[in-house]
């Protein structure tokens, strides 16, 4: 069964900076679990088949301005319908004033009352973007998140095949490192997966001979990041004089992740490889072939090995 992830309203009024009209309870025993918000149009006019009641829900001047149509009383009986179905809630926007007997319905109710300036459409917009990733399926795994040339590289192998030490040459290079040893990937969206690291070991690096740093202490600011979308997906593994290793770059390769293919590499780790020049050269050649160009089509063109015009790859590049 898929594990069910919440957000607390506490971090949600911190992070917009809500002004609080009325809660129940402390803000932080008050739970999110759906990243669909809702404005509530057809439930003040009284429709409430298909009604999400666990969604926050939204009050703009449109909302508003539909109550005002109503006689006093049948305002009151419209809202108090709607409250008594119990949102988790309820956030007026544009600083519109809420008038007291909104405020006594909320209490009524028990619903969660808030307050923002923004302009409806802009705070639905960030909020819902929040939700998504507070929200999103998740996975952890061992491995070395960094940004190269704008392109998140995960680097995954065994334990002592140098990813650290990788990374660590890369950040060194201008590159930027986002989380080692434990990745958190979140699906974020169905063509999307981000990573970034748990709080509690972020910046932090293991070095087999020299201990625990900061690197964001040791490199500056500059040298790290919170989170990045994962681009690539880069295998290292010990060099096997067995296994034959690609050489063309003619197959494309995927790992799944929580549902969506992330373009994946094999690279063979042995003495004088350099493997910081090696990803970065990776790095581009797969933003490269994301905007259409593959180099080892190019070749096979020109030495007369294939059709010009051959299809590169029946993966569709545009969905990464």
């Amino acid at each position: 069964m898929a594990t069910k992830f919440i957000v607390p309203l506490q971090k949600l009024i911190k992070d917009f900076n809500l002004e609080v009209l009325y809660l129940p309870e402390d803000a932080s025993g008050i739970v999110i679990s759906t990243p669909e918000v809702n404005r509530p149009g057809l439930q003040l006019s009284g429709f409430f088949d298909y009604f999400d009641n666990q969604r926050i829900q939204v009050l703009g001047k449109s909302e508003f301005a539909f109550l005002e149509k109503y006689q006093e009383q049948e305002r009151i009986t419209q809202v108090r319908n709607y409250f008594s179905y119990k949102p988790p809630v309820v956030i007026v926007t544009r600083n519109i004033d809420a008038e007291d007997w909104v405020i006594d319905l909320a209490k009524e109710y028990r619903v969660s009352l808030l307050r923002t300036a923004e302009g409806t459409s802009e705070f639905m917009a960030s909020l819902i973007g929040e939700l998504n990733v507070e929200l999103a399926p998740r996975v952890t795994r061992h491995g070395v998140l960094v940004e190269v040339y704008g392109e998140g590289i995960l680097l995954l192998g065994e334990s002592g095949v140098g990813k650290s030490e990788t990374a660590i040459e890369l950040v060194k290079r201008g590159h930027r490192l986002i989380a080692d040893d434990a990745v958190e990937i979140r699906r974020v969206s169905s063509k999307t997966v981000v990573g970034s690291s748990p709080e509690n070991i972020r910046h932090f690096m293991e070095l087999r001979g020299v201990g625990i740093i900061n690197a964001r202490r040791l490199f500056g600011i500059g040298a790290v990041k919170m989170t990045e979308k994962i681009n690539m997906i880069v295998q290292l593994e010990q060099w096997d004089a067995t296994k034959v290793y690609d050489r063309m770059g003619m197959n494309d390769e995927y790992i799944d992740v929580l549902g969506i293919k992330v373009p994946a590499l094999t690279i063979p780790v042995k003495p004088g490889r350099n493997l910081a020049i090696i990803i970065e050269v990776a790095a581009m050649n797969n933003r490269q072939k994301r905007m259409g160009y593959n180099a080892a089509q190019e070749l096979l063109e020109k030495l007369g090995m294939v059709e010009p015009d051959a299809p590169e790859s029946s993966v569709d590049w545009s969905d990464f």
